[in-house]
């Protein structure tokens, strides 16, 4: 009796995602926006759609579910051009009813709060698809960001996928969600880089040697980094800088690549000649010290929620990198400013740097 109270207490505060078409015949129902990709698999998009059959005529009621990388806003899409590209698409028909799952705890969650009429639906994502991303717009942009999203869509017409039909808009309803990723369980050894560097006019060279502790970190967590400076020269390491960058890779329609720092800082300490200086000076790359940078990726946003930098992506062997659309990674510049001697003085000064690679994504939450 008690098990049954709790189940009912829980479906009652279950929330519930909605979005009515203007007609008001179709109503889509989620239970969440979420969907977690553990790499074997992704949690299952289980919802249900509301219907008020009244003014369907002969239509047919088909749910959709579909990746696409979006490179434009809304309103660029002019002159039959479209700046949309759909990676993935699959679509079921609930009505006439020809799609029956396999019901689960959240389909009868949510027909219970829905009630009569509803119809439920199931997709399987498949897990080579890219997770939810999008590029931080400029201050003066607007409309949709550019990126990678999916979207569940109900809709009235005649045919599942006829590209000359013509869908109204009052007839659709639809819901973003996300595909997202969390850090596996266990994290590796930290990486770790060295250099030896000589100098014009220095018998012997200057050493830099930087370390983590582990290869993966959270977003918003401390980042220790370990950092050790042989400097065997006559010449002064008179400052140096930690630099995070962020590199973004557009594979899906042109090799675009580049990178923006997420992250910088200079340090004054300098190391006198045939010295050495060991430290571990912690970071934290965040977004809310980059807000103006525009392109820069995020993970996935959802309406009126704010986001994060975009997690590292993960790569599964022997997935294409082409159906990823946007692949996104972190790196570490540990850079000396080596001071140069005699009469040129500064003219034959020069850096020596280090990179570390650097994974950044969220925890898994506690169930």
């Amino acid at each position: 009796m008690k098990e049954q109270q709790l189940t009912r207490t829980l479906a009652e505060m279950a929330k519930v995602f909605k979005k009515t078409s203007k007609s008001g015949g179709l109503t889509l129902c989620l239970g969440k926006r979420d969907y977690v990709d553990h790499m074997s698999k992704v949690d299952q998009v289980d919802g249900v759609v509301k219907l008020d059959t009244s003014e369907f005529g002969s239509r047919k009621v088909f749910v959709q579910l579909a990746c696409a990388f979006r490179y434009g806003s809304d309103d660029l899409d002019v002159m039959g051009l479209c700046f949309r590209k759909d990676i993935w698409i699959h679509q079921v028909q609930i009505y006439p009813e020809s799609h029956k799952p396999t019901l689960t705890d959240m389909h009868n969650t949510l027909m219970k709060k829905c009630g009569d009429n509803s119809y439920p639906f199931s997709f399987e994502i498949p897990n080579n698809l890219p997770c939810s991303i999008s590029l931080q717009p400029g201050p003066e942009d607007k409309g949709k960001s550019c990126g990678v999203d999916f979207e569940v869509k109900a809709y009235l017409a005649n045919d599942k996928c006829n590209p000359d039909e013509t869908i109204d808009k009052k007839d659709t309803a639809r819901l973003i969600i996300r595909k997202i990723q969390y850090a596996p369980a266990q994290v590796g050894a930290g990486p770790k880089a060295d250099i030896c560097k000589g100098f014009m006019m220095s018998d012997k060279p200057v050493h830099l040697e930087a370390s983590l502790e582990k290869d993966l970190y959270f977003h918003g967590e401390n980042i220790p980094i370990k950092i050790k400076i042989n400097n065997e020269t006559n010449k002064t390491v008179k400052k140096f800088s930690i630099t995070v960058e962020q590199t973004t890779d557009i594979v899906l329609y042109s090799a675009d690549k580049y990178s923006k720092p997420v992250f910088n800082q200079e340090f004054g300490e300098t190391v006198d000649p045939n010295s050495t200086y060991e430290s571990t000076l912690s970071i934290t790359p965040v977004l809310a010290e980059n807000k103006e940078k525009r392109g820069l990726a995020l993970d996935g946003r959802l309406k009126d929620e704010d986001t994060n930098l975009a997690s590292t992506t993960m790569l599964r062997p022997g997935v294409e990198k082409d159906v990823l659309g946007i692949l996104v990674s972190y790196k570490i510049k540990i850079n000396l400013m080596v001071a140069g001697g005699g009469l040129l003085g500064g003219l034959t000064s020069s850096d020596v740097t280090v990179e570390l690679p650097l994974q950044l994504m969220h925890p898994k939450p506690e169930e």
